[in-house]
């Protein structure tokens, strides 16, 4: 088949509101997160050096703050980052947020 469809909810949920898709969508490469996040949600900081992975964080609804090697970025609806996999990362919501992160090698 050349395509995979899926509700993210059906996605494995690696913790509350944070749903794995790649294997739900038999992605080969490229691993797929929806973030459903309360307000004043924060994530652990974090890096993919060692599997040389980059990700973008596109944030769908709400606002946010995204630290990258200590730089705060703030962002709002629409907004996209894009991390390199060696810098270390964390993100923080201000109000009710749902983020796309996408990643790969």
């Amino acid at each position: 088949m050349s395509y995979t469809k899926a509700n993210y909810a059906d996605g494995d949920e690696k913790a509350d509101g944070m749903f794995f898709l790649r294997e739900t969508l038999d992605c080969e490469n490229l691993g797929v997160t929806v973030i459903d996040a309360d307000a004043d949600w924060a994530g652990m900081e974090h890096d993919h050096a060692d599997r040389g992975h980059e990700e973008v964080y596109y944030l769908a609804e709400g606002s946010a703050t995204i630290v990258v090697d200590g730089d705060e970025v703030a962002m709002a609806a629409g907004d996209a980052v894009r991390v390199a996999p060696e810098s270390t990362r964390s993100l923080h919501t201000d109000e009710p947020s749902t983020f796309v992160v996408a990643g790969a090698p």
